[in-house]
């Protein structure tokens, strides 16, 4: 009695988990995430996150592989960042994330979105004391403009961020007016 009790609320879970997922699925304009399968049994998936507004990576779209385990709710899932990001909480080389609540903070009642979400608080509000990357802690807190012009500078190439630098788009519109192509401009000249 005991296991079959057990087996019907695993699946449960297992049922409440996909249920979870297919509504990241779609996706959220107001917050910009979703969620593609990988794998046709929920235990790989592909998460995307917009950069936060206001911040180094803003308008950039970041990629994530997301591994769900067999213990999921119970235990986090396995998530890194795919796409390279410049941010004292995550690993320029691999990608792997410093958050709680991937680790000893994680309850059972959180969600796939939850994680999403945090993901991108934790781009909005880096926490340097506690790093992941050493080398980008260091440079964050040591010359913060520098760190921000290299987060901008590796949102823009690996993440497709728009440049937002008022005197680089000066620039680019003088060049135009002296009758270069702007494709060409661009694709020529960084603002960093």
């Amino acid at each position: 009695m005991y296991g079959t009790l057990l087996a019907v609320c695993f699946g449960t879970l297992v049922l409440e988990g996909k249920c979870q997922l297919r509504g990241l699925f779609r996706g959220t304009s107001k917050n910009q995430i979703k969620v593609d399968l990988v794998d046709e049994n929920f235990t790989e998936l592909k998460g995307e996150i917009a950069g936060p507004p206001d911040t180094p990576y803003e308008g950039g779209r970041y990629q994530l592989e997301i591994k769900i385990p067999e213990t999921y709710p119970f235990n986090p899932p396995k998530v890194r960042f795919i796409t390279k990001i410049w941010h004292p909480n995550i690993s320029s080389v691999t990608g792997a994330i410093c958050l709680d609540i991937l680790k000893d903070q994680w309850a059972a009642a959180m969600t796939l979105r939850t994680v999403l979400l945090s993901l991108q608080a934790l781009l909005a509000a880096a926490e340097p004391d506690d790093p992941q990357d050493a080398v980008v802690a260091n440079q964050y807190k040591q010359n913060p403009e520098m760190f921000k012009q290299t987060a901008r500078l590796w949102s823009h190439v690996y993440a497709g961020a728009p440049v937002s630098s008022p005197d680089y788009t000066r620039k680019i519109d003088k060049l135009c007016a002296m009758g270069f192509d702007k494709v060409s401009i661009t694709r020529t000249h960084t603002p960093f």
